[in-house]
């Protein structure tokens, strides 16, 4: 932790960015031995990545990539992959205006879903607010992340209401929809559905009981140890992708469990 703190020291000395913090399972306690570090470095533009990436040679023992901001796409901003005394260490940037403003968002009760490489459900927007929250202040010399991290902490009534919402209304509208793909034999097509589905079914979940989600990863087994989600959540769930089949009857009968889940989740949503 000296050494990322060392590191995280040196990034906020370098011109546009506030302040760093340590995001991932590093930071949440729940990682393996082979996991990355994965630091948040949140800006202001213009962003020097001239000094980054000299800075990124000096650790790294030679020339690395460090991308530009939006480098990576339109949510995971850009930064660089890095192996640092052996350990694989991601700079990832943050718009720190941008981050404030998701903010305001989330405590109105609003958010978007954004398509982002790696991420196939969506980048939904709150999980800006959820990485500040849920991260640890590396650096801070402003204590402005220290700040938003104490109001982030306390999750919005306004969002909890907007996704259970969201869910209860278009679970069910996308499993219909499904149907017209089983009865011509499209896997494809129910298989999307039905990952859209659960998708909205998780967020649901989570956010009923005030916890964030940062991605898709892990994120329906952790849905199914809430206490709101019906017994065995997250098996049932993950069962519906495991034979899916590609009869028109193979298919329906997928539907039909996911609308008989989909109902116990809204029942228990509702109460």
């Amino acid at each position: 932790m000296d050494r990322l703190v060392e590191i995280a020291n040196r990034l906020a000395d370098i011109g546009g960015i506030v302040g760093v913090c340590l995001g991932g399972s590093r930071a949440r306690g729940t990682h393996g031995p082979d996991s990355d570090y994965d630091l948040g470095l949140y800006y202001r533009p213009p962003l020097d990545t001239g000094a980054l990436r000299l800075l990124a040679a000096e650790l790294t023992g030679g020339p690395v990539e460090v991308t530009e901001p939006g480098g990576w796409g339109p949510w995971v901003d850009g930064g660089g992959w890095l192996t640092i005394d052996g350990h694989r260490v991601d700079w990832i940037y943050r718009d720190l205006d941008r981050v404030h403003r998701v903010w305001q968002q989330c405590q109105a009760g609003h958010f978007e879903i954004g398509a982002q490489p790696g991420h196939p459900l969506g980048v939904y927007s709150h999980a800006y607010a959820g990485e500040v929250a849920l991260g640890r202040v590396l650096a801070d010399p402003g204590g402005e992340l220290g700040t938003l991290q104490e109001q982030t902490r306390r999750y919005p009534e306004p969002l909890r209401r907007a996704l259970i919402g969201n869910a209860r209304w278009e679970a069910p509208f996308i499993l219909a929809g499904a149907r017209k793909g089983a009865a011509g034999g499209d896997t494809f097509y129910v298989a999307g559905c039905l990952f859209r589905a659960v998708g909205l079914l998780m967020h649901a979940l989570h956010a009923h009981a005030g916890r964030w989600v940062l991605n898709e990863k892990g994120a329906v087994r952790a849905a199914g140890q809430l206490a709101a989600g019906p017994v065995h959540f997250a098996e049932r769930a993950h069962a519906l992708f495991s034979a899916l089949g590609t009869t028109p009857a193979a298919l329906t009968a997928a539907l039909d469990e996911a609308d008989r889940l989909t109902a116990e989740v809204c029942h228990q949503l509702a109460r």
